[in-house]
């Protein structure tokens, strides 16, 4: 069963996006949807593209025939970006021809609705295609999200590495990596049990999410007890104190670690590494650069962080 618009799970309100080189017609849209949804405007191809980048709206409705890029070109652009080819995009617009609709389709569109537009038709369309898209993140983030300490898990990590080291390439930015391993955790476990040790995990992620402050910024379980946190368009320097503040924020866990050789209470070991992709090396780089960091760490006495 369709939810009620207000009713959908988004942040507060759901976002749509509406692209239309007639204000007179994006007018109409946020007139009947500003009730319940967060309406936003793009009056041609590349506003469009800017705006949802920035925006990650929820849904797109799209003209197709607007100055400059057609929304064709746009559908193609968005379904091809990483970062935007999940959002459902419905195309509106006054061709009849079946040819358009097909290639719409063809192109990713979830719906093809012709102008002059049915309010109760589009109302409909919108709600499920909303339901829709928030019944597929919810099941993605839960097959992306690490079991025991709720934050992303490996393939949430890749996938994010994959996608942030192109971007950054793209924009000729840096992109930080921290690897963290809890210090003597097999102790750990082995003087207070796997359960003591499942629920140190799970503050010590806690304290890593809670220290990073943009959206784009990702803690994942690495694997075991360690943790790596990506950070897009970050420097070293910035990285390296982000890297202490979660090194200080453990440490306030006071978790008893009486078998550690770092200190009496559960620490972790830190490296950092920083790379501005050229396209010529492989993702796997960065990786390879904070373990390398984060080994000196470990060799220079744990319970601290090491960057270069």
């Amino acid at each position: 069963m369709d939810l009620p618009l207000n009713e959908l799970p988004s942040r507060d309100r759901p976002r749509i996006l509406v692209v239309d080189d007639q204000t007179t017609n994006i007018l109409l849209i946020r007139e009947l949807f500003k009730d319940e949804c967060e309406v936003f405007m793009a009056l041609d191809g590349e506003q469009a593209i800017a705006q949802c980048l920035s925006l990650k709206p929820d849904l797109i409705l799209l003209d197709l025939v607007m100055p400059g890029i057609d929304g064709f070109e746009v559908c193609r652009r968005l379904k091809t970006d990483p970062h935007t080819r999940s959002v459902p995009i419905i195309f509106v617009s006054a061709q009849r021809e079946e040819a358009d609709e097909v290639r719409g389709f063809e192109l990713g569109g979830v719906d093809y609705i012709v102008k002059p537009v049915n309010r109760t038709i589009l109302r409909a369309r919108v709600q499920t295609h909303l339901a829709l898209k928030f019944q597929t993140d919810l099941l993605s983030s839960i097959a992306l999200q690490d079991g025991l300490t709720g934050v992303a898990n490996r393939r949430k990590f890749d996938e994010a590495l994959q996608s942030d080291w192109l971007q950054c390439a793209r924009q000729q930015q840096p992109v930080s990596l921290l690897m963290l391993d809890v210090d003597h955790f097999k102790r750990f476990n082995d003087r207070y049990g796997h359960q003591a040790g499942d629920d140190c995990l799970r503050r010590v992620a806690q304290a890593i999410r809670l220290s990073l402050r943009r959206p784009r910024d990702l803690a994942a379980r690495y694997g075991g007890e360690e943790f790596a946190c990506l950070l897009p368009e970050t420097g070293l320097d910035g990285a390296a104190r982000l890297a202490e503040e979660i090194l200080q924020a453990i440490r306030a866990l006071d978790i008893a670690h009486e078998t550690s050789d770092a200190g009496p209470a559960v620490t972790a070991s830190i490296g950092v590494a920083a790379i501005v992709p050229d396209g010529s090396a492989p993702p796997q780089t960065l990786i390879e650069a904070a373990d390398r960091q984060l080994y000196q760490a470990k060799r220079a006495g744990r319970a601290r962080v090491s960057a270069g």
